[in-house]
């Protein structure tokens, strides 16, 4: 019989309890026992949820308190030797890996490890950072054997889930000042996988699924020679160890087939039938006699329903050459990046709450989509005629097509992409202006978003307090604002965001085109979730969305005052977008509806306007080839025809955070930002060293400390990364700037950093006026 799978679960819950949970632990305000419980109650939650929906194959150790890769890290023992020496708890020890710790009443002074996106999601994960002489060492009780353990004791047998050797060191890096290249450890890593494996199957696992997701890329040759090797050895255990499941997801992996070919000590091949669904014909054919296929035909990233009619076709193809025994029917990826249930939204239009299917849904489609294959159409033929009526409807919707945004696109010319004059014109325009010193000073955007603005957001949400009231509060929130910065004398100055909920989300209700969930959150990183808006039909913008603020801020300061808006690119990649139409036609009316946008806030005496763009690197198709030629085109084109309405006068920023862009800077310089801001601090300035061969022509910002860290960066500390972005960058052309916003962090720990900031660029300023 077809069985189905889940190959993992969000692990936040219903009402973000984890999050809720780990924040009060940094907060001291629970103990690390009731944390810990809270983990064991969310886990057992999650498993019955599967359970229930009739899912017969259940992964575990899919749950983390902050990442599954740094779970890993923590597993295999890759911990450097400054997380060690000052004896934390492992679980502290965990947390300041992930987010850096720092206590000197303890002389605890630690930055947190490098921090990624995973693949083209949104999500983020902890770099796995290797010493030259890397020692590795099983952890004692490790996690994947007790969160079997507990689930078996709970009455649910699980598939443990781990990363696969390959992919964890491939994703690496060596620490910095090492010269280690990650995959040459691999003979050292792997007895730990052995005995791993072992522990499992002792503990009556008869499946592990092993994700392997590096094999969508088009990987070194060291790195795909490693594979046959690896697992010819971890698949010659026999009956020591469980039967193995090699996951791979978010593409294709016909071009690497060959290094699983005669694997056959391989139980069973994951592929995402989503993102790739031609890819099935070539991976049947490369499977051995016995092996099995999952095949991921439920969409693990985004939210919309499965199309039973088109995952029973594709299911069915797979059942005919190979057999129901030979077949499992699963979730292209893991549920990670969807909500976790659709029953909390009660404010949903009840016309598209039909097209969606978050995590608690696609685990009941999953079951039903293997049930249809097992016992025929009729035994699911309510749920199949449902599904095709909410196929129709939604493809017929008026929310979904509007004519008048089709028609403007239609008018769309390639003089539109363009800016009036070139950068050294431009330039000498924005000096008149802005009259900047050398080594301006700003901020990325947001400032703290505190308790009392989120308390008094949810009143106004609630209708508890007048658009007045709230109006005014916002008011007095942009001029404290306003005037700390005057006191830290930064140069360009921000409103704030005191009224932004999220950067992509408050766009999202102001656009026409976009739903919003009231409980929609996925994890982005640590504790850190976002609740993504939903893009259900053709985008247009009603009316100004941050003009009236911006006015305002620019108003109050006789410094300039810098308009935030969150790019085409971004507001796309970090909503769940349409899957009836290319993802370019959806950016480009983005793209337009922003151009009224930065047209509007110049007419409004606001003459720096940063359009973010953080999204562009993780929308990058993962392979080399035209599919990423052509994105690179209409990414860059929607983002200059968004900015490019202004006047040479008018100063143009855009912003990159945990962007690994080295491989594609010719389209960052192609986007014509007159100043581009980037993450630096917590990526060792890897990102530099892009300009030793790449003269960017205009001015940028590398990021000087991290923010996603509650520590506070020394003036030094600070000088010294100036001193090394010196090596790569003019002086007349850099900016200095924290490496992302700072709406995270708290309000003395922001002055602090900044102070620091501002006395460095001085420092800096004095030495090369």
């Amino acid at each position: 019989m077809v069985q189905s799978s889940v190959l993992g679960f969000p692990r936040m819950g219903a009402n973000r309890e984890l999050k809720k949970a780990t924040e009060a632990y940094w907060a001291d305000k629970i103990s690390q026992e009731d944390l810990l419980k809270e983990g064991k109650r969310l886990r057992l939650e999650h498993w019955n949820i599967q359970k229930d929906a009739g899912i017969d194959i259940i992964p575990s150790n899919d749950f983390a308190y902050y990442d599954h890769v740094l779970d890993h890290i923590q597993l295999f023992g890759v911990v450097p030797e400054r997380y060690t020496k000052n004896n934390l708890s492992p679980i502290d020890q965990y947390f300041a890996m992930g987010r850096g710790l720092q206590k000197p009443e303890q002389g605890v002074d630690v930055p947190s490890l490098e921090m990624v996106k995973w693949f083209d999601s949104n999500y983020h994960y902890v770099k796995p950072t290797l010493q030259d002489n890397q020692v590795f060492k099983l952890a004692e009780n490790p996690k994947p054997v007790q969160d079997f353990k507990e689930a078996k004791e709970a009455g649910i047998t699980t598939r443990p889930v781990l990363l696969g050797p390959v992919s964890f060191l491939a994703l690496g890096k060596a620490d910095r000042g090492q010269t280690i290249e990650p995959i040459s450890a691999l003979e050292k890593l792997l007895p730990l996988y052995e005995d791993l494996l072992k522990q499992l199957k002792a503990a009556g696992a008869e499946t592990v699924q092993i994700d392997e997701p590096v094999l969508v890329f088009d990987l070194q040759d060291k790195v795909k020679n490693a594979f046959k090797p690896a697992y010819e050895k971890l698949g010659s255990l026999g009956d020591a160890a469980p039967k193995l499941v090699v996951a791979t997801y978010f593409g294709d992996i016909v071009h690497n087939i060959d290094v699983l070919k005669n694997l056959e000590n391989l139980y069973a091949i994951h592929v995402d039938l989503v993102r790739n669904p031609e890819q099935i014909s070539e991976v049947i054919g490369a499977l051995g006699p016995q092996q099995v296929l999952s095949a991921g035909v439920v969409d693990g990233r985004n939210i919309w329903k499965t199309n039973f009619k088109k995952a029973i076709e594709l299911v069915e193809t797979a059942v005919q050459k190979l057999g129901k025994d030979r077949v499992i029917v699963s979730s292209s990826s893991s549920l990670l990046h969807t909500p976790h249930s659709l029953d909390s939204e009660k404010k949903l239009d009840a016309e598209v709450v039909n097209w969606f299917s978050f995590a608690v849904q696609k685990a009941t489609e999953i079951a039903i989509i293997a049930k249809a294959v097992n016992e025929g159409p009729a035994a699911v033929r309510e749920q199949l005629e449902a599904n095709a009526q909410s196929m129709q409807a939604r493809a017929s919707s008026k929310q979904t097509n509007d004519q008048a945004v089709k028609e403007r696109q239609q008018q769309v010319t390639s003089e539109m992409h363009n800016r009036k004059s070139p950068f050294p014109t431009r330039l000498a325009e924005q000096g008149k202006t802005l009259k900047l010193p050398l080594f301006p000073t700003t901020t990325i955007g947001s400032f703290p978003q505190t308790k009392d603005i989120r308390i008094q957001r949810n009143k106004f949400t609630k209708g508890e307090i007048t658009a007045e009231e709230y109006e005014k509060f916002i008011e007095k929130e942009i001029q404290d604002v306003v005037k700390i910065q005057e006191e830290l004398d930064l140069d360009v100055l921000v409103h704030g965001e005191p009224e932004r909920n999220d950067m992509v989300q408050y766009f999202g209700e102001r656009l026409k085109g976009y739903s919003f969930t009231q409980n929609g959150w996925v994890q982005s990183y640590g504790s850190r979730c976002v609740r993504p808006p939903i893009v259900v039909g053709d985008i247009s913008r009603p009316a100004a969305m941050t003009v009236k603020e911006s006015k305002y801020a620019a108003s109050i300061t006789k410094k300039p005052m810098k308009g935030m808006l969150t790019g085409p690119i971004t507001c796309l990649r970090w909503s769940f977008p349409r899957d009836d139409v290319h993802q370019s036609v959806q950016a480009q009316q983005l793209a337009l509806a922003l151009r009224d946008e930065v047209v509007d806030l110049e007419s409004a005496g606001v003459y720096v306007i940063q359009v973010d763009e953080p999204a562009l690197r993780e929308g990058l198709p993962l392979r080399s080839g035209k599919e990423r030629t052509d994105y690179l085109k209409w990414a860059v084109d929607s983002f200059r025809l968004a900015t490019s309405g202004v006047q040479d006068g008018t100063q143009i920023h855009s912003h990159f955070c945990y962007s690994e862009f080295q491989d594609f800077f010719y389209a960052i310089a192609a986007l014509d930002a007159d100043v581009l801001s980037i993450e630096n601090s917590k990526s060792d300035a890897k990102l530099l060293k892009v300009f030793e061969d790449e003269a960017y022509p205009r001015h940028i910002g590398p990021g000087v400390y991290d923010i996603h860290s509650p520590r506070v960066p020394s003036e030094q500390e600070i000088k010294d990364r100036i001193k090394e972005m010196l090596q790569y960058l003019k002086p007349e052309q850099l900016w200095i700037d924290p490496d992302c916003g700072l709406k995270t962090r708290q309000w003395k720990e922001t002055k602090a950093a900044l102070t620091n900031m501002v006395n460095a660029a001085k420092f800096y300023r004095s030495q090369y006026s």
